[in-house]
């Protein structure tokens, strides 16, 4: 039987930051089933690869539905994973305007914080899913993308630095319908510490 290879270990998600159970306008108790989605997704990610394992590739036409079903899913949960794994690292902080290298990227591509944050907001209202701040390496540029799901809308070569999600799964429990609302809360509850460290671990230079 010939079957896919996959060298692939399990992951687990990694602990949540205990600042994000005291934050501003987001309740402990919203974080921890947010997490618990986030959690869904390690482990489907790890269901899905060692299904793939077992793909029978004698199997012909059959496997070929077969094997786009499992790496659909698995870009779901990978995506999941990685957005989640932002989104959850960079808050908990005290939110407020951004310093040091970020704050001069945002000024130099957006003209202003408030610019920045006025169409990060705008496309986090646009979007089903997610709305991300990214560095096009390619553009040499920071701008602002709208993701309708986990795995929707990538844009290659670019490196997200702040990952808002819009999901009402993020926000219903606290704000029920009121997203806008929400999108607030998420910035005043940023660290842009965090931020600036990723600046400057991918060397990314004003």
């Amino acid at each position: 039987m010939a079957i896919l290879v996959f060298n692939h270990e399990e992951i687990a998600a990694r602990e949540l930051k205990s600042e994000l159970l005291e934050m501003d306008g987001i309740s402990r108790q919203s974080v921890e089933a947010h997490y618990k989605l986030y959690e869904g997704y390690v482990n489907k990610r790890n269901e899905i690869l060692e299904k793939l394992g077992e793909v029978d590739l004698a199997a012909a036409n059959q496997v070929y539905s077969e094997v786009r079903a499992l790496k659909v899913d698995l870009s779901f949960a990978v995506g999941g994973i990685k957005n989640h794994e932002i989104y959850f690292e960079h808050l908990g902080g005290d939110g407020g305007e951004p310093d040091g290298l970020v704050r001069d990227l945002i000024c130099r591509d957006f003209g202003s914080v408030e610019e920045w944050r006025a169409d990060l907001k705008a496309t986090g209202m646009a979007g089903r899913g997610w709305a991300w701040t990214a560095y096009d390496w390619d553009e040499g540029r920071i701008f602002n993308y709208v993701g309708d799901a986990q795995n929707t809308f990538p844009i290659w070569n670019a490196t997200p630095l702040v990952a808002l999600d819009v999901y009402e799964h993020a926000y219903f429990l606290d704000f029920q319908t009121d997203r806008a609302s929400y999108i607030e809360a998420f910035f005043g509850n940023l660290d842009w510490g965090v931020v600036n460290d990723w600046v400057q671990q991918y060397q990314i230079t004003p």
